[in-house]
Formats: C-alpha cells, sequence, structure tokens
C-alpha cells in the first residue's frame, strides 16, 4: 500500500477541498467495518468529512439518508470487493438515482468506487463517470483488507495519517516475523488452543476508546474460523460481570491502555475464578498495528483448528436462499414462510428445534427491526439477565449486517446456538431501480433466507414477527430469552 498512499491522499485532499463534506459509504462486512472504527475511534486528525455507513437494506435508514442528504455536499463510497454484492449494488442504483436527478450533469463527480479489478462495478463506475475507482490487489480478501485501499481511502477522508496507520501495521508485521516476541501469533496460538478446549467463547473487553474495533474483530474472527463445526466465537458488547457469572466455555482478551489499572483487577479477578486470560496493551495511534495482529491471529487460530481463515462457504447459501425468495415473491406476490408464523401473544411466532447439546451453548438475537436509538438498553439488560440466570455467553447482530459477520459462525461453527430471530414490516416501500422488488422486500428476503439456512444447518431458531415493534420489541426480547433454559 505503500505505493498507493499518495494518489489516496491526492484523493480525499481534492474532494474535500471541492466541498464533498458529507461521506456515504456503502459497503458490507469486510468493506466498511474498518471505516466505522477509522470513524469511531478517537485518534489525531485534520480536518475531514462526517461518514455515514450505510450496511443495510432497512428503510428506515436508506430513508433518512435520501431525506437528508445534500447533493452538493455528498460523496458516495461504494465499497464491494466482488463489485455485485446485492446490498452494495442496491444501495449503489439508489442513490445514483437520486443523486442524477438532483445534478444531472455531475452525479458522476460524487461517487468514487473501491473494488478488485475486473468487477461489475468497476465496468459500470468507468461508464457512469465515477470521481475515482480505485483497485484493490485481488488476494487481499474482504475481512483482511483493513490496511488496504477498503480502509486507507475512507481514513484519508475522515482526516486520518493514512502513512502512520501503515507504519504502526508495518512494525506489527515484522514482529510477527519473528520467532520470539510475536504477537499475532501468540494471541493466535491462545485462542485457537482455548478453542480446541472447549473455551471457544472468546469473550472480549475493551476500554471505551477502542470499544468501536469489537465489531471490526467479530466479522474477522467469527466468520474466518467458524466452519467445519469448529470455531472461535468472539463474545462483543456484552455487559461486563462478576468472575463467577461466567460459564466455563470462556477465554477472555483484555485490552487496556498503558494506565489499565481498572483492566488490569478484572484480568486478576478472572483468573482467580479460573477463567484464560490474554492481555493487551495498546493505544488508539497504534489502530493499524492492532489490525494486522488480530489478522496474524485469525489465521493462526484457523492452522490450530484446521479451517482455511480465508474462505467463507456458509455465507454462499444464505445468499441462495435469499435470491430464491425473492423469485418467489416476484412470481407470487408473497414469500415462501415455511412453518408458517401462529400468533401468539400478539405477535406471529414459529420455531425449529434443533440439536440441543447440554453444555458450549450460546445465543444469538438476530435483530432485523428498524434501527431505534433506545433498542441498546433493552439488548444490553436482556443478555445481562440471560448470563445471570443461564451462564450463557451471547452475541447481538443487527440483519442483513451480521450476515457477513458472524453468519458464517451461525451455521459453519458447532451446532450450539441457540438462535432469536426478531423481523417487522418496514413502514415504507422503496424500489430498488432496475429490480422488481424494493429494500423493504429484500430484507424480508434476506431474513427468510437466513431462517431456512440456518434450519438446514440443523439449528435451532425462534422467530418472532411484530406487527407493532416500536410497542412490542422489549416484550418480545423478554418472551424469547425467557424460553432460554
Amino acid at each position: 500500500m505503500a505505493s498507493r498512499v499518495a494518489d489516496v491522499e491526492a484523493f480525499a485532499a481534492d474532494a474535500l477541498q471541492s466541498g464533498l463534506t458529507d461521506l456515504y459509504l456503502l459497503g458490507m462486512g469486510g468493506s466498511c467495518l474498518c471505516a466505522e472504527v477509522f470513524r469511531d475511534v478517537p485518534m489525531a486528525r485534520r480536518p475531514g468529512g462526517n461518514l455515514t455507513v450505510l450496511d443495510t437494506t432497512d428503510e428506515r435508514a436508506v430513508q433518512a439518508v435520501t431525506t437528508n442528504l445534500v447533493p452538493e455536499r455528498s460523496l458516495f463510497i461504494v465499497a464491494s470487493k466482488s463489485g455485485s454484492t446485492i446490498e452494495v449494488s442496491s444501495l449503489e442504483r439508489h442513490f445514483w438515482s437520486v443523486m442524477s436527478a438532483a445534478l444531472p450533469t455531475s452525479a458522476g463527480r460524487h461517487f468514487v468506487a473501491i473494488t478488485d479489478p475486473d468487477t461489475a462495478l468497476n465496468a459500470r463506475a468507468g461508464r457512469l463517470g465515477y470521481r475515482q475507482t480505485f483497485l484493490n490487489p485481488a488476494d487481499i480478501g474482504g475481512r483482511f483488507s483493513a490496511l488496504s485501499l477498503f480502509g486507507l481511502v475512507p481514513a484519508a477522508l475522515l482526516g486520518l495519517d493514512v502513512r502512520a496507520l501503515l507504519a504502526s501495521g508495518g512494525r506489527i508485521a515484522e514482529q510477527c516475523r519473528t520467532e520470539g516476541d510475536n504477537p499475532g501469533l501468540a494471541l493466535g496460538t491462545f485462542m485457537g488452543k482455548q478453542a480446541a478446549s472447549g473455551r471457544d467463547k472468546l469473550t472480549l473487553l475493551l476500554p471505551p476508546a477502542l470499544e468501536p474495533l469489537g465489531v471490526w474483530i467479530e466479522q474477522l474472527v467469527a466468520e474466518s474460523t467458524g466452519k467445519n463445526g469448529r470455531g472461535v466465537l468472539p463474545v462483543v458488547g456484552e455487559p461486563a460481570g462478576l468472575a463467577t457469572e461466567y460459564g466455563r466455555d470462556r477465554a477472555f482478551v483484555i485490552v487496556t491502555s498503558a494506565d489499565g489499572t481498572d483492566a488490569a483487577a478484572t484480568g486478576n479477578s478472572l483468573e482467580a475464578a479460573g477463567h484464560p486470560v490474554f492481555r493487551i496493551t495498546t493505544t488508539a495511534a497504534e489502530l493499524g498495528g492492532e489490525f494486522l495482529r488480530w489478522e496474524v491471529a485469525t489465521a493462526v487460530a484457523g492452522a490450530v483448528l484446521g479451517v482455511n481463515p480465508f474462505d467463507e462457504p456458509n455465507v454462499k447459501d444464505a445468499k441462495q436462499r435469499t435470491q430464491r425468495q425473492l423469485d418467489t415473491f416476484t412470481a407470487r406476490g408473497m414469500f415462501h414462510v415455511a412453518p408458517p408464523l401462529a400468533k401468539v401473544g400478539g405477535r406471529g411466532r414459529r420455531e425449529h428445534r434443533g440439536a440441543a447439546p447440554a453444555g458450549g451453548r450460546y445465543v444469538a438475537i438476530l435483530d432485523y427491526v428498524s434501527a431505534d436509538a433506545t433498542r441498546g438498553a433493552t439488548i444490553d439488560r436482556g443478555r445481562r439477565e440471560l448470563r445471570q440466570r443461564t451462564g450463557l455467553a451471547s452475541t447481538y447482530g443487527v440483519g442483513p449486517r451480521y450476515l457477513h459477520s458472524t453468519g458464517q459462525y451461525h451455521k459453519g461453527g458447532p451446532n450450539t446456538g441457540m438462535f432469536l430471530l426478531i423481523t417487522a414490516t418496514d413502514a415504507t416501500t422503496t424500489p430498488v431501480p432496475g429490480e422488481p422488488y424494493s429494500f423493504r422486500t429484500l430484507k424480508e428476503a434476506q431474513a427468510l433466507g437466513d431462517f431456512e439456512a440456518l434450519v438446514a444447518a440443523g439449528r435451532t431458531v425462534i422467530h418472532y414477527h411484530l406487527d407493532d415493534p416500536a410497542a412490542d420489541f422489549d416484550a418480545a426480547i423478554e418472551a424469547a430469552l425467557g424460553e432460554i433454559h
């Protein structure tokens, strides 16, 4: 990437000087999660743009940006390794329609593409006159791309020093080539060996400044290792508890700053209770190195577990099932829902009971309801009470975003998950240009397709459909978690 820095910096400077300070990143999974980290971690930075990440097909999110954007200030970053990711392509077509209507002679100057060579996105960007297209090396996997153009272009637009990011990554890379103090090898060996011994719930405890790193680590580790019935499940964002509340399937990574005395005490308490703990001391200034450390560690953990960390075989299955649901809806005007939803307590409910192992279980909350700023407190309370009552680890994923993250682990990892899928019908219907369906339809198809993929993998799934999510979400979470014992 060192040879690309000048081009990235020049592009960012020109875009910002041209007044393109409202940045909208259209991406999924590894193509956008690193940019969220760059946006949210407090770091030294020059004046830059304001970034909104759209990794969703949620009507409320799409409509919020559509309604509030100022075309003259907007720059859309279309990021897709394959160049054909359905969510990204749908968002790109929608916002191209919006921008070309507002700026019919100059819309292309408000779009930039990041993709691999020889993709449909590359061809489309050239045909439509995008401001610039950045072609990433094709041999970099999406979730390992934080320090490639997928991360560096947004970082530069946010005012970060991309040379410093690469230098930080380079320092860790050199250490990871040694046989002595090798940070990637040490962390990866810990992850792999603990998972192989049954402690496969890798619980991350991060300081407030680095909490945004958690969702990136979650995607990297879960999608890379969760296959062939094995894997490491990152537990991110779970409210902290007493050491005695955690089950014997836990291993902990505690990340602290140099003066992290509270975290050190937490680590000592966990170790005293018999839990394995791996400690990392770092700062936000070394974020580039942390990306590299975790990428190497994830590859090492895959080697320890005997899985290929660079593929995602079960992601394709969910995508194909989504497409079949879309085809059914196009042909019949309705989805194929089997088993059907039955009314229970004013909500639609159905379930599939798969394997129910005695130990090592976890609960995954899969949320397809439109975003609500108040929902976090409900989820935190539910996860805390579940752990206190049962000792089980839990994860929380927003759909369809999690399909490109923990979704691989859900279907390909150990069959120990219990899945709570929560859906509701979006209030608006926004057509996807060039397709016979809307964003609302696409999101519903993704939820139904994932239900089918989980059932096919023998998982236990409980699906609630809410008629009134504003009134019923809290009650649905309480009822669903109450079924777990």
